[in-house]
């Protein structure tokens, strides 16, 4: 039996699996366990520890020959100085210590479009069933702490991921609310242009909510307003302990007219945006919203105004209707991912 190492590394915890099977479009995670990430030094007495754990769960054969991980940061000629971890990797480092054939480093995102290569229908909520076509190109979109696309292809059988920066596009206002909302974004901040990730990701909640709060829209509820206090507070510390996105998200289900103002804006902004991205592509293998910003707000995902917003598009609406839309369910796509890149570094068949 063939294995193979996969890893969804953060800040905050590590995700590391053990995946078998006979090609990246047919794994199963055999094995698998969460660390602490800031308790290790470094990655390899993490994987050290984790391979002792698996084989006294699966048997002492179970030694794998290839990895992948996931780097929730930049990676460059398979080196990743961490964003948020005081870890240094390079994969030839890794390779040798853990005495592996082949170690690859990938980006967290682009892990993500492998990771929707292994995912079931059970995993997926459909948005737009679309006339999907079977080698079309794939996009995928998350929004969380930035905002993150990318691109996939099945090539001789083997699925190939393409990184973008298209989260760092322009913001294009639809509408003189969202003209003031980029006035006032490049304001408050003193920039010179406001990017998409600006506006469709996690911190771009909380900047929705500010400039709704600052232009009067609605009263601020007292607990929402403390929470933000107290996370503002927090700037510059490597840990923060509130959420600000997510407090909002849970008063917008409460009621709060504030809230739900801000994550509706939120809502069709993320739909417009993955709209342009799929006239970039044309992505009739089908597109797919990740992140856990979407997962967690399924209710406003589905109420109609994404997929509004998604195939408003003038003239060439209608070939937006033909792209079959889902939002990822299973917060493990990374690992799976990481799992898939794995594969397709093993010697074909």
């Amino acid at each position: 039996m063939t294995y193979l190492l996969a890893g969804d590394i953060g800040g905050t915890k590590t995700l590391l699996g053990l995946l078998e099977g006979h090609s990246p479009l047919s794994l199963r995670i055999c094995f698998e366990a969460t660390y602490a990430s800031q308790t290790y030094a470094d990655l390899v007495p993490m994987v050290r520890e984790f391979l002792r754990q698996g084989a006294d769960q699966i048997g002492p054969g179970m030694a794998p020959a290839v990895a992948c991980f996931a780097i929730a940061g930049p990676v460059v000629a398979n080196r990743s100085n961490l964003t948020n971890l005081a870890w240094f990797l390079d994969g030839d480092r890794l390779q040798a210590e853990l005495h592996l054939t082949q170690v690859s480093l990938i980006n967290d995102f682009e892990a993500v479009g492998y990771g929707v290569f292994g995912l079931t229908p059970e995993d997926l909520h459909p948005l737009q069933v679309g006339k999907p076509q079977i080698h079309a190109p794939m996009a995928v979109i998350g929004a969380g702490t930035g905002l993150g696309q990318s691109f996939a292809l099945t090539l001789e059988g083997y699925p190939r991921v393409f990184a973008s920066e298209g989260g760092h596009a322009d913001f294009a206002p639809r509408s003189e609310l969202e003209f003031q909302l980029l006035h006032y974004l490049l304001d408050k901040h003193q920039i010179s242009r406001v990017h998409v990730g600006r506006v469709v990701s996690g911190r771009g909640i909380v900047s929705l909510y500010q400039f709704l709060r600052d232009r009067g829209f609605a009263a601020e509820s007292a607990s929402v307003a403390e929470a933000i206090t107290r996370w503002e507070r927090q700037r510059g510390r490597s840990h923060k302990t509130i959420d600000p996105a997510a407090v909002i998200a849970t008063a917008a289900a409460t009621g709060d007219p504030l809230c739900q103002k801000a994550m509706a804006m939120f809502v069709e902004a993320y739909g417009a945006e993955a709209g342009n991205l799929a006239l970039q592509i044309l992505p009739y293998g089908g597109l797919y919203v990740a992140g856990g910003i979407a997962a967690k707000n399924l209710a406003l995902m589905t109420a109609g105004n994404f997929m509004a917003a998604f195939t408003h598009k003038g003239r060439v609406s209608s070939l937006l209707q033909n792209v079959p839309v889902h939002i990822v369910l299973n917060p493990r796509v990374g690992l799976i991912g990481a799992g898939v890149k794995a594969a397709t570094l093993m010697p074909k068949a």
